[in-house]
């Protein structure tokens, strides 16, 4: 999974399951559901990472391009999105 917001969606259901299973008296289960929950933890903090990453990237490389190559790159953005 490499949506992020999938990968959170994810980790909140195993931890939902967890919760459900506990009160239900399956302490096996809950930690199962637990250590998925954990998995997605881990997957959506390097997903998190790597796009503030990315951003830094992005304004680092912003920050160093002149002005009018600033305003072209913008432009080359809004083209490709349309």
């Amino acid at each position: 999974m490499n949506n992020i917001h999938n990968v959170e969606k994810t980790m909140q259901k195993f931890q939902q399951l967890a919760k459900d299973a506990q009160s239900n008296g399956d302490p096996v289960l809950a930690q199962n559901y637990l250590q998925h929950a954990d998995h997605y933890l881990r997957r959506y903090n390097e997903l998190n990472e790597r796009r503030e990453n990315s951003l830094d990237r992005t304004v680092a490389d912003e920050k160093s391009l002149p002005n009018e190559e600033i305003t072209e790159t913008a432009k080359d953005k809004t083209q490709a999105a349309n």
